[in-house]
């Protein structure tokens, strides 16, 4: 299981008084206001945690300012970075609910026991998830996140049982 997940990325500086602008990419980009602290991957210097003194909205960003950055300079250098919430700070779940990162690498079996591959990665497209699925045979097969196609997502097993509906696999 993950122990961290990726809430954005940290795009730019924002003034001259350590304030930065992050472009979120959490579902929910209101956790930003409740949030404590942030790891930062800082490249060479490794995962730093920053402790969040405020958070705003501007446009499509998320603009962050951190206790003790007070300053330009002394977070300008991590430009680029990603940014991320332990498991302890990640938005609690609902019943049934889970997190993608604790499906990523799911071995993937259809409803008739057939091995199809392992699950790569989901696509959020709004309308619902797409599960994209590494095929044994090396393509890819995209799965719908509906009923009538995922039929039990068990996160502890990470095992995916799937319907291959009409077309899905031609």
């Amino acid at each position: 299981m993950e122990d961290m997940f990726r809430i954005g990325v940290y795009s730019n500086t924002h003034g001259v008084r350590g304030e930065i602008k992050v472009f979120p990419t959490t579902e929910d980009v209101k956790r930003f206001d409740y949030l404590k602290e942030i790891v930062m991957d800082c490249g060479k210097e490794g995962m730093k945690t920053f402790e969040v003194s405020g958070a705003r909205y501007f446009k499509n960003m998320v603009i962050l300012k951190f206790k003790g950055i007070d300053n330009i300079n002394l977070i300008e250098k991590y430009k680029g970075a990603e940014i991320f919430v332990t498991r302890e700070n990640a938005i609690p779940l609902e019943d049934d609910e889970f997190y993608i990162a604790d499906i990523l690498g799911a071995e993937v079996v259809s409803d008739e026991g057939e091995v199809l591959g392992t699950l790569k990665d989901v696509m959020q497209t709004g309308a619902n998830d797409v599960y994209v699925v590494e095929l044994k045979n090396g393509k890819e097969g995209l799965f719908p996140a509906i009923p009538d196609c995922i039929k039990n997502v068990d996160v502890e097993n990470k095992r995916l049982t799937v319907h291959v509906m009409k077309g899905l696999l031609d």
